[in-house]
């Protein structure tokens, strides 16, 4: 990943800037490619980029693929060649709303089935403050905030171990971020003083940051460096 980072930064021309894509219609969810944890880690990854970004539906509420009886298959793929698991209906399943039996998509019989939309629908997020919507929101609210965000120059993109960082620059403005993409707790070094902006368990905002920093397993940390 840090390899087709530097590669991507490096290959555009000065005043471009790239369109990062983590989901779409055609790709199992990220909450099922990497896991529920991980996916808040993919957040922060997607949200820090400098560019355009494209957010598929439910990747804010951590959706994962929802398993499609035969009797409701509706992709031709699956349909002409079944069993081979081309399908692309797993990941198009409605938008849950709430916990209501239709998950507030709908009055009518919707084209899939729901999934596990009593538990992952936007009502109940709205109600969960450390939620991966609430995660997104304040990840989407800093990049409103924060230039380097948008039209920053992306620099020292290194990984090591499990630890994917990179710094956003524009002008005065440096922020890193770093990303623990293992299932174990991880420390990494800063050489100077920082304060977080965000964490993917939204806790820790605020707090000063030097020497060596701390990472819990599946983290992702946004530091404004001083």
């Amino acid at each position: 990943l840090a390899e087709a980072l530097r590669s991507y930064a490096g290959a555009l021309p000065p005043g471009a800037w790239p369109n990062w894509v983590m989901g779409n219609h055609d790709q199992s969810r990220i909450a099922t490619r990497v896991g529920v944890d991980q996916a808040r880690v993919a957040a922060m990854l997607l949200l820090t980029l400098p560019g355009t970004l494209t957010l598929y539906y439910g990747e804010e509420l951590g959706m994962t693929d929802v398993p499609i009886p035969l009797d409701a298959v509706r992709d031709p793929a699956e349909k002409n060649q079944p069993g081979i698991s081309m399908g692309r209906d797993p990941e198009r399943t409605p938008m849950p709303w709430d916990s209501t039996p239709l998950a507030g998509f709908t009055e009518g019989i919707p084209w899939l089935p729901l999934g596990d939309h009593a538990r992952v629908n936007v009502t109940a997020l709205e109600h969960q403050p450390n939620s991966i919507l609430h995660l997104y929101r304040h990840l989407i609210a800093l990049r409103r905030a924060h230039p380097a965000l948008i039209t920053g120059t992306l620099q020292a993109i290194v990984a090591k171990g499990d630890v994917l960082r990179y710094e956003c620059i524009d002008g005065d403005e440096r922020l890193l971020t770093l990303l623990n993409t293992g299932n174990e707790e991880a420390t990494t070094a800063l050489p100077d003083r920082g304060t977080i902006l965000a964490s993917t368990c939204l806790e820790r905002e605020h707090d000063p940051v030097l020497g060596d920093v701390e990472l819990r397993p599946a983290e992702g940390l946004l530091i404004r460096m001083a």
